[in-house]
């Protein structure tokens, strides 16, 4: 292969037609100027440093009106979800099947498929697999009030 001689970046025009879905079969080197190379190297860190704008604000346990935050902790313990999470303020044995629960509420995501607000939290609660059918975690039969109940407890993790 050769490459020209100016300088610049250069890459193979065969595997750059093909990420552009042209299904040309080009001959020889592409080069790409040293400007547009750099470009793309800064518009690639540009996103580097700054924190992303959270996709909701963050959840709030008073965003449950009627929702009791000891009563949660109480609940939790009730249906034994410190058998999976690791829960600040619960007991229980050392959890490792489901994800640690410490700072839920600084989360953007609610099992990576939902938006962390007080409401998903709450549907989540009641029916995950409904939600997420390949999770593990399986529908416990929260009613809405404990669950409502368990969000305030654990909207309160940051």
């Amino acid at each position: 292969m050769s490459q020209a001689k100016t300088p610049g970046i250069f890459m193979d025009c065969l595997s750059h037609a093909g990420r552009l879905g042209l299904g040309v079969r080009p001959r020889g080197i592409c080069r790409l100027p040293a400007w547009l190379g750099a470009g793309l190297l800064l518009a690639a860190l540009s996103g580097c440093g700054e924190p992303a704008a959270p996709l909701a604000p963050p959840a709030q346990a008073s965003a449950l009106p009627g929702a009791d935050v000891a009563r949660g902790r109480q609940r939790i313990a009730e249906y034994g979800c410190a058998s999976c999470h690791t829960i600040p303020g619960v007991r229980g044995p050392s959890a490792r099947v489901g994800p640690p629960l410490r700072h839920l509420a600084s989360r953007a995501y609610l099992a990576g498929v939902l938006a962390n607000t007080p409401g998903n939290l709450v549907r989540w609660l009641r029916d995950p697999p409904a939600i997420s059918p390949r999770t593990a975690m399986p529908n416990l039969g929260l009613s809405e009030a404990d669950a409502r109940d368990v969000a305030a407890y654990l909207l309160t993790l940051r």
